[in-house]
């Protein structure tokens, strides 16, 4: 059986916990589509051209620990506007969607570019001064030297950038079901999903 989950959103609306524990529960396979372009950010920081990097992206590159960096996140929002880099990357997240037994993707454009006959759509948000604390907390936990105004800052230069783009900007598929966690507890957004994937999944399941 495939059945694929798109969920997209902005940074730090819970898109990405939400699809971790949807796919757990469903036994599905997760992909975090910002990992590949965190991967070819990565690369560009060490002098590869953006295309070159997206063309030789292997799997085992999105598992390297250093990923989640905020350099890494700017050097990855600024290779996503790329049309040539995000068509190199398509395939793979198609292939991965449509494998045996469910997948679900999270990104910016997966319900409206990569996967748009997904059987369940998603679009996570929340209000960017909410995601901006959420990122803040998350990265001052880890070390990071940051300020609350300079996070809201990036957050908004990056919602900015995502939906302004040309190629594939940021936005719900039309048929997208909205789930706003600006209010909702993680448990609460969850449960939400998972009642909106399970009306969708097929009864011999």
């Amino acid at each position: 059986m495939s059945f694929t989950v798109a969920i997209d959103g902005p940074a730090a609306a819970g898109k990405g916990t939400i699809s971790k524990a949807v796919a757990a529960h469903f036994g599905f396979a997760h992909l975090d589509t910002g990992l590949l372009y965190r991967a070819v950010g990565r690369r560009t920081l060490e002098g590869f051209g953006a295309l070159e990097a997206a063309q030789a992206l292997t799997a085992e590159e999105l598992e390297q620990g250093d990923l989640r960096t905020a350099e890494i996140a700017k050097a990855a929002s600024k290779v996503a506007v790329i049309p040539e880099v995000r068509a190199a990357l398509v395939d793979f997240q198609r292939a991965f969607a449509r494998r045996s037994g469910g997948a679900v993707l999270d990104g910016r454009d997966i319900g409206t570019v990569i996967c748009p006959n997904a059987e369940v759509k998603l679009f996570v948000t929340a209000s960017p001064e909410v995601r901006a604390e959420r990122r803040f907390l998350e990265l001052s936990a880890k070390g990071a030297d940051v300020t609350r105004e300079q996070v809201l800052a990036d957050v908004k230069e990056r919602d900015a950038r995502d939906a302004e783009r040309s190629a594939a900007p940021m936005k719900p598929a039309e048929d997208a079901v909205q789930l706003d966690t600006t209010d909702l507890s993680i448990e609460a957004a969850l449960a939400k999903a998972l009642e909106i994937i399970s009306a969708k999944l097929p009864a011999t399941r």
